[in-house]
């Protein structure tokens, strides 16, 4: 379990197995995957296969989401990091690196998102170097648009994707 950064409240490490309730939890709830593209997850087994894809992204391009956990008790909130998206298509890109989150309902609207976000930009730009971060929401997801628009990224344009249009964000790393 290696600790990757620590903000004011909360703690990004490596995600582990002992990661799978609280995905199953947080990946179980149809509000939390309105949005993602995603049906609810209807088994334990099915996120532990989710968490060792997101282990196996760590050795294939060294990096991949975070489990964020508050810093003050240990609790597992959601997830937030940097994935590598190679031939994927989105937006007609076909290799970038984009920051995602997603957290367990009953902590929405607690700064937690943008919280880990902004400290995942930071990361990426000032550690990882990274030449720029990418992220996009679904236009409906208010919630989501507001957090990408806090922690500094700049709102491109709009696309269709999987039948629902979704807004594109972007940064590039300042070089001094």
């Amino acid at each position: 379990m290696k600790l990757i950064v620590e903000t004011p409240r909360l703690l990004l490490r490596e995600v582990d197995e002992s990661d799978a309730d609280g995905f199953f939890e947080m990946d179980s709830d149809p509000e939390v995957a309105r949005y993602v593209g995603n049906v609810p997850v209807e088994s334990r087994e099915k996120c532990l296969e989710i968490i060792r894809f997101v282990q196996d992204q760590y050795l294939a391009f060294g990096m991949g989401r975070w489990s964020v956990l508050l810093r003050e008790t240990g609790e597992f909130l959601g997830w937030c990091g940097p994935k590598r998206m190679v031939d994927s298509g989105i937006n007609g890109r076909a290799d970038f690196v984009e920051v995602g989150y997603r957290f367990m309902r009953r902590h929405w609207g607690k700064g937690y998102a943008t919280e880990a976000a902004r400290a995942t930009l930071a990361y990426g730009f000032d550690v990882m170097k990274l030449p720029e971060i990418v992220a996009y929401a679904d236009v409906r997801n208010e919630a989501s648009v507001r957090v990408l628009t806090k922690i500094g990224l700049n709102r491109g344009n709009d696309f269709e994707w999987e039948g629902k249009t979704h807004a594109w964000f972007e940064k590039k790393r300042n070089i001094d």
